[in-house]
């Protein structure tokens, strides 16, 4: 019986909590206030068609390759800065390799990323974003070839590229309405 009574009180003071509290009454006039327009609410962005996932999946999987890259370059600066010869030799080795394995990620994201399932407005950002990743998938055979044997001019001509496409990148990314994040590879010195 003890239980039931616990049990009524416990729903009487749950519903009780759920009843709307009367506002409490205005101390002053509707007109001598000064109220501000009340700001327009948000457009809700229509989801994504199928055309649109796909490319943004796409986008997603060029990304992988995107970020081995900046791996890569911040391998170098950090041997740069020691100012050893081996490091930078590793550095440039290590970038070679990973031009070669980024190459493949933004290849395999490429098909998907057809700039024209999106509307008037922000095709041409996707096409510029699109030919940027065009532009990093040309230069990575000769980031291959050369990042070995003169890792520094080799990561100058990446960095210049890379900075491109993450202009064209965060402009596509405001566009479409997405959170824009900042740029991972600005990360402070490590201890």
């Amino acid at each position: 019986m003890r239980c039931l009574a616990v049990l009524w009180f416990v729903a009487a003071t749950a519903l009780r909590a759920q009843q709307p509290v009367p506002p409490a009454p205005d101390s002053t006039r509707a007109e001598s206030t000064h109220a501000l327009p009340a700001p327009p609410a948000p457009a809700a962005l229509a989801p994504p068609t199928l055309e649109q996932q796909r490319f943004l999946s796409g986008l997603r999987t060029a990304t992988r390759g995107i970020a081995q890259l900046k791996d890569g370059l911040n391998r170098v600066t950090r041997a740069q800065a020691t100012g050893n010869g081996t490091s930078q030799l590793r550095a440039g080795r290590s970038l070679a390799g990973l031009c070669g394995s980024a190459r493949t990620f933004m290849r395999r994201g490429r098909p998907a990323l057809n700039p024209t399932v999106y509307t008037d407005s922000i095709q041409p950002i996707a096409r510029r974003l699109v030919m940027q990743l065009d532009s990093l998938i040309a230069f990575t055979p000769n980031c291959e070839q050369n990042a070995a044997a003169a890792p520094i001019p080799t990561a100058t001509d990446l960095g210049k590229r890379m900075k491109t496409y993450d202009a064209s990148l965060r402009d596509f990314r405001v566009a479409l309405g997405l959170p824009v994040k900042d740029d991972t590879s600005k990360t402070g010195r490590r201890p």
